[in-house]
Order: C-alpha cells, then sequence, then structure tokens
C-alpha cells in the first residue's frame, strides 16, 4: 500500500510538470522529461516530501490541521493562505485535510510565483524578496521581540509571574535571522543596536543562491571559491575579533556562537536556582522545552522532560533569556544566516542575567 501511494505521488507529480510544460517544443518537452526523474527523486529525498515525519503527521489523530499551523505544514494550507489576503501572518481562518506535505503545488502556483512581500510577526513586512518569497512565509518563525514585550508588559523584570509562559519562537526561521533587527526575530534589549540583513556576495543572497531548492542542500563549493581551506561550512569565518574570550580567531564563527549558547544555557539554570528558588533543566527534543529539574543534576531525564512537568516559574527577565536560547538552539545555522546578529543576543542575553546573578562578562565582545 505504502509502495502504491509513493508510485502515484510521483506520477501526480509528473503529470503536473508536464502539463506545465505543455507549450514547450518537442525538443523542449524531451529535454523537461529527462530532467524530470532527477527533479522528482531530488524532491522525494528531501525533508519537505518527508510525508512520515512529525511535520506533517502531527495532526494525524485529530484528522485535519488547524489553520495556526496549516500554512506551512501542508501544500492545501499554503496553496489557501496565497490566494487569501494574507492578513494574519502565516495563519489561515480555517483548518484542511491531513495526509499532505510541501509539494509543487506549494511553490509552483501563480500566486507562489507574484508573491514578493512577506510580513513578519513583528508587524514588519519585507519587499522584494522574489524567488525567495515563498521560502520565507515559513521559515520566519512565529514569534518576535514585540511578542515578548507584549507577554511581560508591566510586569518586573525579576518576580514570578504565574500567567508567563514560554514563547517558542518556532523552528528553522532562518529568514528571521537573515533580516536581523529589520523583523526583530530575536528578542532585541532596549537601547541596544542590532544588524540588520546580513549581506553576501550578490550571487548568494537568497534562498536558492544556496540551497538546490528540490533536495534543499548547501554546496560546499559555492563557498570555497572565496572561503579557501575550508572543510565545512561551520569552518567559515569573516571576523578576526575575539567574541568568546578564547583567544582563537581561526576558529568558524559557529565556534564562539556555540561557546556563548552554552554559557548563556548554564546562566539560565543558575538565575532560576539562585532567583527563582526553582532548579531549570532544557531539552532540546522535548516540548515545551524547559522543566523542573528536580533532581537538581542539570541534566534532563526522561521523567522530568514531560509536558506535566514544564516550568512554570517564569519572571520576565528569565522568559527574555531562554527565547534567545532557543532562537539558536532552533536555527542551528544562524552562523550562516547573520552569525553578528546571533552574537549581540547572546551577549546582551548574558549582560542582562548579569545583573542578578555572577557571571564572567570579562573577554567577551560585542560585534
Amino acid at each position: 500500500m505504502i509502495k502504491h501511494t509513493r508510485l502515484l505521488r510521483v506520477m501526480t507529480l509528473r503529470l503536473s510538470i508536464i502539463v506545465l510544460s505543455a507549450q514547450a517544443s518537442a525538443q523542449e518537452t524531451a529535454q523537461s522529461q529527462y530532467s524530470l526523474d532527477g527533479i522528482v527523486d531530488s524532491w522525494l529525498a528531501s525533508p519537505h516530501a518527508t510525508y512520515s515525519s512529525e511535520s506533517f503527521t502531527h495532526w494525524n489523530e485529530d484528522g485535519a490541521v488547524p489553520g495556526t499551523c496549516a500554512v506551512c505544514h501542508s501544500s492545501r494550507g499554503a496553496v489557501d493562505y496565497l490566494g487569501g489576503d494574507m492578513s494574519t501572518t502565516g495563519i489561515i481562518d480555517h483548518p484542511v485535510p491531513i495526509g499532505t506535505a510541501v509539494d509543487c503545488a506549494t511553490c509552483h502556483t501563480s500566486a507562489a510565483t507574484a508573491l514578493s512581500t512577506v510580513p513578519f510577526p513583528s508587524g514588519a513586512s519585507i519587499p522584494d524578496l522574489g524567488s525567495s518569497a515563498m521560502c520565507t512565509v515559513c521559515h520566519q518563525g512565529r514569534a518576535s521581540t514585540l511578542t515578548v514585550e507584549r507577554a511581560t508588559a508591566g510586569l518586573e523584570d525579576d518576580v514570578v509571574s504565574g500567567g508567563l509562559t514560554f514563547i517558542n519562537i518556532h523552528y528553522a526561521a532562518s529568514a528571521a535571522a537573515l533580516f536581523g533587527t529589520q523583523v526583530q526575530g530575536g528578542f532585541e534589549y532596549p537601547d541596544k543596536d542590532y544588524r540588520g540583513r546580513f549581506t553576501h556576495v550578490p550571487d548568494l543572497s537568497g534562498c536558492v543562491d544556496c540551497h538546490q531548492p528540490h533536495t534543499l542542500e548547501v554546496e560546499l563549493e559555492s563557498c570555497t571559491s572565496c572561503h579557501q581551506g575550508v572543510e565545512s561550512f561551520t569552518d567559515i569565518r569573516m571576523s578576526r575579533i575575539d567574541f568568546d574570550g578564547d583567544g582563537d580567531t581561526s576558529e568558524g564563527i559557529s565556534d564562539p556562537i556555540s561557546a556563548l549558547h552554552d554559557r548563556l544555557g548554564q546562566a539560565i539554570q543558575l538565575y532560576a536556582t539562585d532567583v527563582i528558588g526553582t532548579a531549570l533543566v532544557y531539552d532540546r527534543g522535548s516540548y515545551p522545552y524547559f522543566f523542573v529539574d528536580g533532581d537538581m543534576d542539570g541534566a534532563a531525564s526522561a521523567d522530568e522532560a514531560v509536558f506535566p512537568n514544564r516550568y512554570q516559574s517564569w519572571t520576565p527577565r528569565l522568559l527574555r533569556a531562554a527565547y534567545n536560547y532557543q532562537v539558536m538552539a532552533k536555527g542551528p545555522a544562524i552562523y550562516t544566516h547573520n552569525p553578528h546578529y546571533a552574537l549581540q543576543l547572546l551577549y546582551d542575553s548574558l549582560e542582562n542575567l548579569s545583573a542578578e546573578v555572577d557571571l564572567d562578562m570579562s573577554g567577551l565582545r560585542r560585534p
């Protein structure tokens, strides 16, 4: 049955592309048919086509994907969103049937092709996105500085509020990282300046300039003509400032980002224990990620990383730092999309926590 379903999907995809190319000459049609196998195979091997993944099966027991999720977790939802007024960022006003992934219909419609301007959760809209527009719809996250500010407005920084819950930016928010302070995907502390869009060379400025549009993979060779001698994307660095104070400015920029991210995680735990009095632990794979550390061993056991044990003793200061911690955790390629914006968010989160707990900020440099 699974094989028959897969075959039917492949045949449907091929038929859709052939219909779109029906006006081509015989030679062009033959060439298109030749390349079609590669296109379909590439897509089938990508995360966008993994029908069995949690991204597309989470709602199977419910029988429908809610409109708050369907825009990015079903092709039907994406089509309906682009065909509507897009008045609410990333949301449609109705559920859609289960059983679809990110397929041809998501990106190869007239509405998707014409899309140029995309709204973000912060209220900002980015124009002239071209071929990156459809990618941006789903890879922008679901929260921003504004979301956190609204949740914490009028509350004292270090007083636990029963009305606060963890705010999750969501996952793979690459576009939010790329545009930096233009869309405020991270929590930006008041009176601080933040980097805007991460500008790169003109030929590598859009999503599909770097990512193969069907496999989603990035070829290292596209970088090594300039970044010679690197063996992985994590080796790339364009700054000689020692951001994490380890004295090494030859390591890839991902290393100081990772180092500050680890330090922020430790600082969050220290604040939870010393200021709030309820120990906290993080588990990257379990929603809602922050849990009470009952045995205070600093690690999330299987018994602790469960929803009933979710951390509920939030203060505004802790929530802001935890939000930025999650921005990094769920955007593992942020070192590529906007490294200095990432370092600014991490530094400022540490600096803000250091007002209440003893943190060693010596040697750290803010971009």
